[in-house]
């Protein structure tokens, strides 16, 4: 009778054990399945982190201006890649006029090596680049070895024959006004080889290691407007152009360094107006001729067109620019 007891009693404890363990065992299962549907809390993961876009830049695109000139021309370079697009016309020249002064000033300086130069000297190289003045431009430019008395038909003075060695220039020339081909001004450049001597100066082949920063800082500090009041007989306010086509989201990014060049010339009847700005990252310049009548605004608002479309990615409508003529704008 006992040994019948026992054994019920232990068969009833081997049922209820099972009964108690299966569904521990399943909540311990469940616990630590994520799609589960009611059994156990379900675990997450979190997604990664969405890859940030890249930064606005210049980069190669299409172009479109209604413009009313004899010449329109436009290059970029890509600094990272050294590789330039532009116009069609991007190697046709121009003449330079005032933004050939970067070029001036840092073939002086580099010539000095550790050296420092004189204070009226210095002074006259800052002033030929934040007010564009000729004056000062001149006596850098004499300073430098150039010499306005050139054999008519010659060769460039040694100042630009070192802009193209040094540079690697393929397009510019002396200028072929007869009674000025010995003047800087005159210079004739093309927008690609005026964004190359953008970068020459950027990456210290034109300046050199001690003047380099110094230059690049002089051309961030360029100041003065397209107004009246800011261009004088020999000096200017150049501080215009493509700066001002640039977002926020760029020129955030470190100052960017310019030097316009803009001359009323008689003999064509027409603005010579160049822009020229250049970054960490790009170069770029455009170079126009169209009537004096049109006045400097004109010329400051293509620069700053050219400039507004190139921008990558696009941050929205905002910076479209209509197609419209600029004089309209």
């Amino acid at each position: 009778m006992r040994s019948r007891v026992t054994m019920v009693l232990a068969v009833v404890a081997v049922l209820l054990g099972g009964v108690l363990l299966v569904p521990t065992a399943y909540a311990r299962l469940s616990d630590g399945d994520s799609s589960g549907g009611g059994g156990g809390a379900a675990s997450t993961v979190a997604a990664p982190s969405p890859t940030p876009p890249p930064p606005p830049t210049l980069a190669a695109g299409p172009v479109s201006v209604s413009f009313q000139g004899d010449f329109f021309s436009w290059a970029l370079m890509d600094r990272q890649t050294g590789k330039i697009s532009g116009s069609p016309n991007m190697t046709a020249t121009s003449s330079t006029e005032s933004m050939i002064k970067a070029w001036i000033v840092s073939d002086y300086l580099r010539q000095l090596g550790d050296k420092e130069p004189t204070a009226s000297l210095k002074k006259a190289a800052s002033l030929a680049i934040r007010d564009s003045n000729d004056n000062a431009a001149n006596e850098v430019y004499a300073a430098a070895g150039g010499s306005y008395r050139v054999p008519p038909g010659g060769q460039p003075g040694p100042v630009i024959q070192r802009a193209i060695k040094i540079c690697g220039l393929t397009d510019t020339k002396r200028g072929n006004v007869p009674k000025y081909e010995g003047w800087w001004s005159f210079t004739r450049m093309s927008p690609r080889d005026a964004v190359r001597v953008g970068d020459c100066i950027a990456d210290g082949k034109a300046a050199g290691p001690k003047w380099t920063k110094w230059v690049l800082s002089e051309m961030s500090q360029v100041r003065g407007t397209t107004a009246a009041k800011d261009q004088k007989a020999s000096s200017g306010g150049g501080r215009w152009g493509i700066i001002d086509g640039l977002p926020k989201s760029i020129t955030a990014q470190g100052p960017v360094s310019i030097k316009n060049g803009w001359t009323p010339i008689n003999y064509d009847g027409n603005w010579h107006v160049n822009c020229l700005a250049v970054s960490g990252k790009w170069s770029l310049a455009v170079m126009l001729r169209y009537p004096i009548k049109s006045g400097l605004d004109y010329g400051a608002k293509v620069c700053a067109s050219v400039a507004t479309q190139l921008v990558t990615p696009q941050p929205g409508a905002a910076l479209k620019v209509p197609q419209q003529p600029l004089g309209k704008l």
